[in-house]
């Protein structure tokens, strides 16, 4: 056996069995036990003098008040008007709700790609040529006059489906002195149909198609962040109420401890002035009412930092009269809602968190450049038809000798109106299939596997948030059930330590105790009430938790995409 084994078991054995006496302990000298040596004086680094001669400035505080308000009268806040305030000013909230009317603009400016296109052109036109020969001269040889008076209309479009359609009516008067000519005046009227339908190749989606889905898309998404950013700034209104309320509550715990130091510090003063207490028991009173001292001012201080932090949330102009208002939160306590069970709170969650419908507006618009990616890869076959109708209608010039006394047929005889009516006898019409496609097709093939890689990753996005969506569920439920058992243990402490301070008192004024163990009691209390504040303050924090993590908190608290940020818009 090792000397190292033999000692363990020695100094095992005398722990268990007592080995006390010398004669043993001479036996085995492993098993005395060493005094440790003390440690070596510890190497401390050469400082400088900083300020030789520093002295704390003899100063006063100033007055315990919250800075940059009217001090009284307190302006009363429930919790519903903070919330009202910040959904109808908040900055960052009327960005969001700006953001979807621009969505929604979008929208309506993708649809005017299908607006029909309405096209009128009115003209006139004057001619005056030489005469060149017996047949295209005016009268008497003279010059050929001809003057154009035109109107010319029509509408085009397209079609979600890829159809590309025109239709157009045009009449001319035309004034013409070639001898020639079996009318003067004559009027000219036409009637174009024009029909080009993809078959392949942009036929049931297209660009133009695409970017309207897209923006439809868009639109979800911007309403869906702008609902998310309104769960947001409605949890950070009630979070920041709720610890106004205990900045508010500490405050008053603060103060009133004090007033029972500055009690304690009196009645110590007495004491000491009859001979019954030590002076030292006053100086120690007063070293208390100094420490609360500090904490009330520290109180007021987070008194101030929440007020401005709360009016940052709820109003959108510096110089609004609510940043000297000194706030004060007028609303009850949260109810505690039923016991939330985890599974109906994912449920919840599923059916009304607003992330969820930002992700799915994200696998749309992947799903929509996927079809379209693959469309483009297909041959562009347009099928295009076209139709014209040619009237014609004319003032009869008497027969020309020179060319058989000819008549024209009745039905040319006339004006505008019997040139429309001869439109049917004079049609010209064509069909035709138009194929290209470009060869490698590089450009269709890149935006295909790019589309791919697009769907896969919104696939990865919604699994995340998801994954999120749980985290966050599973923690406020559990956040909840904490705070629960934290306020009833709290609640417990500050019930036992009222008790005691109390009983501490009585001890005391009778004789039976000290101003050490008073202080120290009153110092227990305080801190009790401090931890109770910060668990109930907890409880509301985390039933608002539990509402943004489940979605219900924008059904809570009644909002409508419609009312968010309105009051940006008296600007």
């Amino acid at each position: 056996m090792t000397t190292r084994t033999l000692t363990t078991l020695t100094l095992s054995l005398a722990l268990v069995g007592g080995l006390g006496t010398g004669a043993r302990a001479a036996q085995h000298p492993a098993a005395a036990v060493t005094v440790p040596s003390p440690e070596p004086s510890p190497i401390a680094p050469a400082l400088p003098k900083v300020a030789p001669g520093y002295k704390a400035p003899d100063v006063r505080p100033t007055d315990a008040d919250v800075v940059g308000v009217t001090q009284q009268p307190f302006v009363g806040l429930t919790l519903d008007a903070a919330i009202g305030m910040a959904l109808a000013k908040n900055p960052d909230l009327a960005v969001s709700a700006a953001s979807t009317k621009i969505a929604a603009y979008q929208i309506r400016a993708a649809r005017g790609a299908y607006d029909v296109r309405f096209m009128i052109e009115p003209s006139i036109k004057h001619d005056k040529a030489a005469p060149e020969n017996a047949f295209f001269a005016g009268p008497n040889f003279g010059p050929v006059e001809q003057n154009y008076q035109n109107v010319q209309a029509g509408v085009s479009g397209q079609l979600p489906i890829g159809t590309q359609y025109s239709a157009s009516v045009s009449q001319t008067r035309v004034d013409d002195s070639t001898i020639v000519n079996a009318f003067d005046p004559y009027y000219l009227a036409s009637l174009n149909l024009s029909v080009t339908q993809p078959l392949l190749k942009n036929a049931g989606i297209n660009r133009t198609k695409l970017q309207l889905e897209l923006a439809r898309i868009n639109g979800d998404a911007s309403s869906a962040q702008t609902l998310a950013a309104a769960s947001s700034t409605i949890a950070a209104v009630e979070n920041t109420y709720w610890d106004l309320v205990a900045a508010w509550r500490n405050a008053a715990i603060q103060e009133s401890a004090l007033r029972n130091a500055i009690a304690q510090q009196n009645s110590n003063v007495r004491l000491a002035k009859r001979g019954a207490a030590a002076p030292i028991d006053a100086v120690e009173s007063s070293t208390q009412v100094a420490v609360y001292q500090d904490n009330v001012f520290s109180a007021l201080q987070t008194v101030s930092s929440l007020q401005n932090e709360l009016k940052s949330l709820i109003v959108d102009d510096p110089a609004d009269p609510i940043w000297r208002a000194n706030l004060m939160p007028t609303s009850p306590v949260l109810q505690l809602p039923a016991a939330p069970k985890l599974a109906d709170e994912l449920t919840a969650a599923m059916a009304h968190r607003p992330e969820l419908a930002e992700v799915l507006a994200s696998r749309r618009q992947a799903n929509a450049n996927l079809a379209f990616a693959k469309n483009q890869l297909l041959p562009q076959v347009d099928l295009q038809l076209q139709y014209a109708g040619n009237g014609f209608a004319g003032n009869a010039l008497p027969p020309n000798p020179q060319f058989g006394n000819q008549v024209p047929p009745g039905y040319l005889g006339g004006t505008y109106g019997q040139a429309y009516g001869n439109i049917g006898r004079f049609p010209s019409y064509s069909a035709g299939v138009v194929i290209s496609t470009p060869l490698g097709n590089n450009t269709a093939r890149a935006d295909l596997a790019a589309a791919r890689e697009q769907q896969r990753i919104a696939k990865i996005q919604a699994n995340g948030v998801d994954q999120r969506i749980l985290f966050d569920v599973r923690n406020a439920v559990q956040t909840y059930r904490s705070a629960l058992a934290r306020l009833y243990a709290a609640r417990r402490a500050r019930e036992n330590a009222q008790a005691v301070y109390a009983s501490e008192e009585r001890k005391f004024k009778n004789g039976a105790s000290t101003t050490f163990l008073v202080l120290q009691r009153q110092t227990e209390l305080v801190q009790d009430e401090g931890l109770e504040l910060q668990a109930q303050t907890d409880l509301n924090k985390a039933i608002v938790e539990l509402q943004r993590a489940d979605g219900t908190i924008l059904q809570a608290n009644h909002v409508s995409l419609k009312t968010l940020g309105q009051g940006d818009e008296t600007k």
